[in-house]
């Protein structure tokens, strides 16, 4: 999977740029930091997207509705590692449904720390003095966008997508980000998008599955 230079603020030098770290943004406000999914949504989606790291590493692969592990060595970045750590010490329990679950308990605060480590993110005080709570908000409003801005125009216009793009779409797509990503957009631009999705990898498409029958769970309790 072809990887992209994420400029990052101050001195930290640019990097490739992170399936979940592009989800998070897209998943938020670039401005305020504000989530545009509700929690479960959008901690199953960030889940999922650090299960995508792995597989585009390819240490990993979904086969049957399973993870399967190709290469256990540890990853450079810590989150990797430490997600690639658990499925390789855990492996009794290997279908990715009940890993995007216990991922997702942590998947929010972990992905918001590594974006903050390389100031993606900074810390913001909000609220009144004695019911103060951290935010985390993008330092730089063009970086925070870049990803939205350009699938909403590349799916508009029917623009071939990378292999990173495609994978970014479809976790927009199984988390219900989509309605916001295309809205306005026609029919054709909607069902251009469920077509990219469908043409992804069969290991992709698995695990976008999981994570579709995972949101809708979640959506259906939030709901009652």
């Amino acid at each position: 999977m072809p990887q992209r230079q994420v400029r990052a603020a101050g001195n930290v030098p640019a990097r490739p740029a992170l399936i979940a770290d592009e989800f998070w943004f897209m998943a938020h406000d670039d401005q305020t930091g504000r989530p545009r999914l509700f929690e479960s949504a959008l901690n199953h989606g960030l889940a999922a997207a650090l299960l995508a790291e792995l597989y585009s590493e390819e240490r990993i692969t979904f086969i049957g509705g399973r993870i399967e592990v190709l290469r256990p060595s540890p990853p450079k970045d810590w989150l990797q590692h430490l997600v690639l750590d658990r499925l390789t010490t855990q492996f009794q329990y290997a279908d990715v449904r009940t890993w995007l679950a216990f991922l997702a308990v942590t998947a929010g605060e972990q992905v918001t720390t590594r974006m903050w480590q390389v100031g993606l993110l900074r810390q913001q005080q909000v609220g009144r003095l004695w019911r103060q709570r951290t935010i985390h908000v993008p330092t730089d409003m063009n970086v925070a966008a870049s990803s939205w801005a350009r699938l909403s125009v590349d799916l508009r216009l029917t623009r071939r997508l990378t292999s990173f793009d495609v994978v970014l779409a479809g976790l927009a797509l199984h988390t219900q980000l989509d309605r916001a990503l295309l809205d306005g957009a026609s029919l054709a631009v909607r069902t251009h998008l469920r077509q990219v999705v469908a043409q992804a990898p069969q290991p992709v498409r698995e695990l976008l599955a999981e994570l579709d029958s995972a949101v809708g769970g979640s959506v259906l309790s939030y709901r009652t």
